[in-house]
């Protein structure tokens, strides 16, 4: 099995909301500030094949779906599907895709699905041969998003991956399309029902795989969010997001699963470390992966 880091269209968003509470003066540490207070992400998916036998996608980014004046408003930098040249850099079509996994349906992970925006078009779903796997919890959400968080959901998203009869919905740690291949954690901080899927690592000890790769989505989004108390103004319990981080970082640390980030421009790939304070950090880092091997 090979991995891929694919990029999806980025992003400039307020450098505030994405560090919640933390101070300016302590994360302009780590990102660069344009004019208008925005930092950049990206919006990076993971491929791997063969995994279970299949190709499989990991999120699609924020995509092309919106028009214009919305693209502006959230600050999406190209007006073209960047996911689709990505894959195919990497020799891969959409109609590839075997199983496409989301971490939640928010707009920024789950707008790739989509085709790009058309005047006068209906929104159209990609990945025609894919199965789409879901949290069942998060599913929910989706369905009913509360006030607050209704606006990071496609609305018409939920009803097209019906229509498809290909969608998968996941209530415990393993799914029917990718079996024991991938492992899902389960997280309620950022959003109800987030999934952390885990390619499980090619060693067993005591029991437990080691070695794999984690797809952090939106629990870490960069290195930066690595430090345990450093969370979003976009997650929905700060405070249990925080918890549920140091479980995470403690397990993956002690069975090196590396960790696979979404939003951060610089990096996707990197081992979680501990300093001699206790506090997490990363090495090993890598900027993008083109056909890596999972054990190398």
């Amino acid at each position: 099995m090979k991995l891929w880091s694919i990029l999806g269209n980025s992003q400039k968003l307020d450098g505030g909301a994405m560090f919640g509470n933390a101070p300016r003066a302590l994360w302009e540490r780590w990102v660069q500030v344009d004019a208008h207070n925005r930092i950049d992400l990206a919006c990076r998916a993971l491929l791997a094949s063969p995994l279970n036998g299949k190709t499989v996608l990991f999120e699609t980014g924020i995509g092309a779906f919106f028009p214009p004046a919305l693209r502006e408003r959230y600050g999406v930098v190209e007006d073209r599907h960047v996911l689709l040249d990505s894959l195919a850099q990497a020799g891969f079509s959409h109609e590839d895709i075997d199983v496409v996994v989301l971490s939640h349906l928010h707009f920024d992970h789950a707008g790739g699905l989509l085709a790009p925006w058309a005047e006068g078009r209906a929104p159209e779903l990609l990945f025609p041969n894919a199965t789409f796997v879901v949290g069942a919890q998060h599913w929910q959400r989706a369905l009913h998003p509360h006030p607050r968080d209704r606006a990071s959901f496609i609305p018409e998203l939920p009803a097209l991956l019906q229509a498809s009869g290909r969608l998968e919905l996941v209530e415990g740690d393993h799914s029917r399309a990718l079996g024991g291949s991938v492992r899902f954690h389960h997280s309620d901080g950022h959003t109800p029902g987030l999934l952390l899927a885990e390619i499980t690592g090619p060693e067993t000890v005591d029991g437990q795989p080691h070695g794999g790769v984690v797809f952090c989505a939106d629990l870490i989004p960069g290195r930066p969010w690595v430090h345990v108390p450093i969370t979003m103004g976009y997650d929905r319990y700060p405070e249990l997001l925080i918890e549920e981080k140091r479980a995470f970082l403690d397990d993956k640390l002690a069975r090196n699963v590396h960790l696979f980030f979404t939003h951060d421009p610089g990096c996707a790939l990197a081992q979680v470390v501990r300093d001699d304070k206790g506090r997490f950090a990363t090495a090993h880092e890598h900027a993008d992966l083109h056909a890596r091997l999972l054990a190398a």
